[in-house]
């Protein structure tokens, strides 16, 4: 039987009508935070909205997100066998599920 991590990620768009969805991930060692949410929007949800940027390394902290209340970056949070809890940042603004407003106002489009 393959290990499992249980993801708790929250969903939605209104801080305050929101809610918890709990996915299976197949656990491998190694894998990052962000593995994990890919697996999920590629063989189970496709509408869950999470930010990353990894090939570009000028768009680093795209994907920020508190995890069991600690902010981190979910590329490299290491994905563990057991329940984790996946937040948007509680300091920025709520764009939809895990992503937040990060670009300064001066660098927004209006």
């Amino acid at each position: 039987m393959t290990e499992q991590a249980t993801l708790a990620i929250w969903r939605g768009s209104d801080p305050q009508s929101g809610r918890w969805e709990t996915h299976e991930v197949p656990f491998e060692p190694g894998q990052s935070v962000l593995d994990g949410l890919r697996w999920i929007r590629v063989n189970r949800d496709p509408t869950l909205a999470i930010r990353f940027s990894c090939i570009n390394a000028n768009a680093c902290k795209e994907c920020m997100i508190e995890l069991d209340g600690k902010t981190v970056y979910a590329c490299t949070a290491r994905l563990e066998p057991r329940a984790m809890k996946l937040a948007p940042l509680s300091n920025k603004r709520l764009v939809r599920d895990l992503v937040t407003e990060i670009a300064p106002p001066g660098e927004r489009f209006a």
